[in-house]
């Protein structure tokens, strides 16, 4: 019996894409080329691994056994191939990402434009999905790195912590409790409503988690997938939201959305960076993370954000002060 690597691949995508159709275009392979390496391992293997129906392939029990075994044999192909082709100082390659909302829509897309300024033989593609999602595609190998804002409790997960945020409560300015600049849980927690993310994201753990027992109180009317959402929702009704300060922060200067701070609460957090514990770094992993270590230089007002420039100059800092330690 032999069974090959490229097999395992058209396996796996038949699987993600539910269709042969749909796989082959992903493969670049023709139809009639991808059922039959389905069908040789299915023959191989004694037995089918699909339910077949006219709209979809779905997997049967002996294919949900097989497909995570699948996975670990490509990504330690991978890892071998990697560790045995890399030149020396080259910084190239496809880098997929995952981060959480935060992350995702206001960090990294500054991050890694300016990293592929720098290396231009790297490419960097970047999926959006709250921290639970996030964690999901990393046990299952689907992408390289993860940057997420909630906690992570997987085993097979390696977390490393990245820079600290702090999490602000918002209102409308004419909310009645903008007066007060402050939120006092005994005193507010009952008679506030409020818009909040959706379940799995690490920005409403983390908040629910800081309420302690007043969590029981805490009246939601309203979850949305997304934070320029509760922005909005925010400022056109007398509902609070709670953001990273990071998403807020230009809202808050214009005068568009008022800062409750949270008394007698420690509303700060640490966002990580996760990979599985078994993925081998490559060089432009390597690269990358030490790149996004910059975003603990920016100080407080984190304007390196919304500038490309801003982050290349911090780099170059960072490098000349390597360079100066390793002389």
């Amino acid at each position: 019996m032999t069974i090959t690597l490229r097999q395992l691949e058209i396996f796996i995508a038949v699987v993600e894409e539910q269709q042969v159709t749909r796989a082959s275009k992903r493969l670049f392979l023709s139809q009639s080329a991808v059922s039959l390496a389905l069908n040789e391992l299915e023959s191989q293997l004694g037995g089918p691994l699909f339910d077949r129906d006219r709209r979809a392939l779905l997997l049967n029990d002996r294919g949900r056994y097989l497909l995570p075994l699948c996975r670990e044999t490509i990504s330690k192909a991978n890892n071998i191939y990697t560790l045995m082709n890399e030149k020396e100082g080259n910084i190239a390659g496809a880098l997929n990402i995952v981060a959480s909302s935060t992350i995702g829509n206001y960090v990294l897309p500054s991050l890694a434009s300016a990293f592929m300024t720098l290396y231009p033989h790297a490419y960097i593609a970047i999926q959006i999905f709250n921290t639970r999602a996030a964690e999901k595609l990393i046990v299952e190998r689907k992408v390289d790195l993860g940057f997420v804002e909630g906690e992570v409790s997987n085993e097979q997960v390696r977390v490393t912590p990245w820079f600290a945020d702090e999490l602000v409560i918002i209102a409308n300015p004419d909310n009645a409790l903008a007066a007060f600049n402050k939120f006092n849980l005994a005193r507010d927690m009952k008679s506030s409503t409020w818009v909040m993310r959706e379940k799995g994201s690490g920005t409403a753990y983390i908040f629910k988690k800081k309420l302690g027992k007043y969590v029981t109180d805490l009246n939601v009317v309203m979850e949305l997938g997304h934070t320029e959402a509760i922005k909005k929702a925010v400022q056109a009704g007398n509902v609070l939201g709670c953001l990273s300060n990071l998403t807020v922060c230009g809202e808050i200067e214009r005068g568009e959305l008022k800062e409750l701070r949270l008394e007698g609460v420690d509303m700060k957090r640490t966002l990580l960076i996760i990979q599985h514990k078994n993925k081998v770094n490559t060089k432009l992993m390597d690269e990358f993370i030490e790149f996004c270590e910059i975003m603990g230089q920016c100080g407080q007002d984190r304007k390196c954000f919304s500038s490309p420039q801003k982050i290349k100059e911090l780099h170059e800092q960072l490098q000349s002060s390597r360079t100066q330690e390793q002389h």
